[in-house]
């Protein structure tokens, strides 16, 4: 991975990321670019990006997987692309009018896993790391640490508990496969 090549902080609004170069669509943000990675994509070239941060960005996009697509365009071959969403049984997925996906553990799976989903995109990550934020009374009861130890317990509590044992957030970090 090239350690010079510039991140991206993509949806920035008024926390841009120290040392990120901000893109927003929104004028009054702390933007450096406005781009609006839905429409005309990210105004860089080819593998030129270390890292992308999608933070709380994925839920309002046009196309999910558009905008995988051009995340992988812009990232050099191990480059970093990082997304936190909130989890679907969470109340702020449906509270905010502007949220068009509804997002689980499992949602990035058509880009990481090998084999059966690359009808979908040919663009391919490797999942670093997948962190499931739990509300904090599960948190504090443990649930948290069980869900994110094992994928047969996350399995579990996505088909069956989590409108019971709710969850918050979900972080993703992946790598670029090229």
């Amino acid at each position: 991975m090239v350690s010079n090549a510039p991140t991206l902080d993509v949806g920035c609004g008024l926390n841009k990321r120290p040392g990120a170069i901000g893109i927003d669509r929104n004028l009054r943000t702390a933007a450096d670019v406005l781009a609006d990675i839905d429409s005309g994509g990210l105004p860089f070239l080819d593998s030129t990006i270390r890292a992308i941060s999608l933070v709380h960005v994925i839920e309002h996009v046009e196309g999910v997987i558009g905008v995988m697509e051009e995340a992988h365009r812009v990232l050099v071959p191990g480059g970093r692309l990082l997304i936190e969403t909130p989890h679907y049984s969470d109340a702020s997925s449906f509270a905010d009018p502007t949220h068009r996906w509804h997002l689980n553990s499992f949602s990035f799976r058509y880009f990481t896993e090998p084999g059966g989903f690359d009808y979908y995109s040919t663009c391919r990550f490797r999942q670093v790391r997948l962190e499931v934020k739990l509300l904090r009374l599960w948190r504090l009861l443990g649930f948290e640490f069980a869900v994110n130890r094992s994928r047969a317990i996350r399995k579990f509590w996505e088909y069956y508990l989590c409108f019971v044992v709710r969850g918050k957030a979900l972080v993703f970090e992946l790598a670029a496969v090229k």
